[in-house]
């Protein structure tokens, strides 16, 4: 089972997919893939662990998130939007070659047997990016996205902290 939760930034997707995850498992995985950019970014990751108690199990995994042991589990995918800038950031902002890698290793994690909570974002909504690898990267998630909606069982999108029910 496959659950995409979307939305714009600060809309309450990590929160809602949590609370789906416990309502599902009393001891969900939550799958991080985010890099320590910077000490601000340590700051938010810090406080998205304060958000997670002794229920959890934390797994970092920056890009091959098939390789972690998922089989018969519930795990929170968080996130997308970060996960596809290890991959950008590694091809050098190749869109084609990010996007073909992420899709390739999506569908590895699709064939576990699991059920996954896969957070992402919609960046195409906000802003225009002012740079060039801003309004490509923008693209790329857009295809990643939609790539992930068409397998997803269900898609939530957040507006404001409520779930809205696309699919």
């Amino acid at each position: 089972m496959i659950y995409f939760v979307t939305g714009g930034e600060r809309s309450g997707k990590s929160s809602y997919a949590q609370k789906l995850a416990l309502e599902l498992s009393k001891t969900p995985i939550y799958l991080a893939t985010a890099r320590k950019w910077d000490k601000d970014f340590e700051k938010r990751i810090e406080r998205h662990q304060s958000e997670r108690d002794e229920r959890w199990t934390s797994i970092e995994e920056e890009k091959q998130l098939s390789k972690v042991e998922l089989k018969g589990r519930v795990a929170v995918v968080d996130c997308v939007t970060l996960w596809l800038t290890n991959y950008y950031t590694d091809t050098k902002y190749n869109v084609q070659e990010s996007l073909q890698l992420a899709k390739d290793e999506f569908d590895k994690l699709t064939n576990i047997d699991t059920t996954l909570l896969i957070i992402s974002n919609e960046i195409g909504m906000g802003m225009h990016a002012d740079t060039e690898i801003g309004r490509k990267f923008v693209e790329l998630q857009g295809w990643m996205n939609q790539y992930i909606a068409t397998k997803a069982d269900k898609v939530v999108f957040m507006v404001s902290g409520i779930p809205v029910s696309i699919k």
